[in-house]
């Protein structure tokens, strides 16, 4: 059988980046997971990297696709936003170092 922890906690500010995000009307969630098999093990393999690593903070996002690339009916965002959304991401990383204590994660 596999063998590890059930779970990682986020050395990152997830609630403060989806707060920053929507409040530039780009949308965004909390999930309590990284997904399945490919999403759940690069969060994983990433998360092992840098345990042991003092002052390493690191975190999986899912984006959608770009606009410009997407399939129809497929979600997507603009590159531009989707450029602008990840500045404004690493930026809230490097400025806050205590999560928002509010309640909030889909599941899926």
């Amino acid at each position: 059988g596999v063998t590890g922890v059930q779970a990682c906690a986020l050395p990152i500010s997830v609630k403060a980046i989806v707060a920053d995000l929507r409040a530039r009307g780009v949308p965004a969630e909390v999930s309590q997971t990284a997904g399945t098999f490919l999403c759940n093990h690069v969060f994983y393999a990433l998360m092992h990297a840098v345990r042991r690593r003092a002052g390493v903070r690191a975190g999986f996002v899912h984006v959608p696709a770009m606009s410009e690339a997407a399939a129809s009916g497929e979600a997507s965002l603009p590159l531009a936003v989707l450029t602008d959304a990840t500045g404004l991401m690493l930026a809230t990383i490097l400025r806050t170092r205590r999560d928002r204590r509010e309640t909030g994660g889909a599941t899926q």
